[in-house]
């Protein structure tokens, strides 16, 4: 039985990871990190919500710091400290438009970064920095471009 964290997330599916069960990561978070992701997946169904209900399809949750260095994530990635996911909600749009509505929505976020044009990351963090950038191949920009 899958354990939900909130009506539509389950701590399983923010804790997957393909490159975990290739390499052999153990990537089950501890108690204050499960925590940290339900708040984050309280978050997500404030997305959800506003996208008029679509699901949200969630990529990359929580990282343990051996899968985030596996992964090429930065040292103080917010995966590792389970207040960052990645995801993309078809069913609403294009990651750029899902971005642009978590803005008008009002969301709280600490950051929100349309990334590479194929997803958005989205953390949450006690004191919000409402942080929103666009990440590509040519580098970092302030803003959803």
């Amino acid at each position: 039985m899958p354990t939900y964290l909130t009506p539509h997330f389950t701590l399983e599916e923010m804790t997957y990871s393909q490159t975990a069960s290739r390499c052999g990561i153990n990537n089950a978070p501890p108690p204050d990190i499960v925590a940290q992701l339900t708040k984050t997946c309280e978050m997500l169904e404030q997305v959800r919500t506003a996208l008029g209900g679509h699901p949200v399809m969630v990529t990359s949750g929580y990282r343990c710091p051996e899968l985030n260095k596996a992964c090429g994530g930065s040292t103080t990635s917010q995966h590792m400290t389970g207040q960052a996911v990645d995801f993309y909600v078809p069913a609403y749009g294009t990651p750029h438009q899902v971005c642009e509505a978590i803005m008008t929505a009002g969301i709280p976020y600490d950051q929100l970064i349309w990334e590479y044009g194929d997803w958005v990351h989205m953390s949450q963090a006690p004191q919000p920095r409402m942080m929103a950038m666009t990440i590509d191949n040519s580098g970092t920009t302030m803003g959803i471009a």
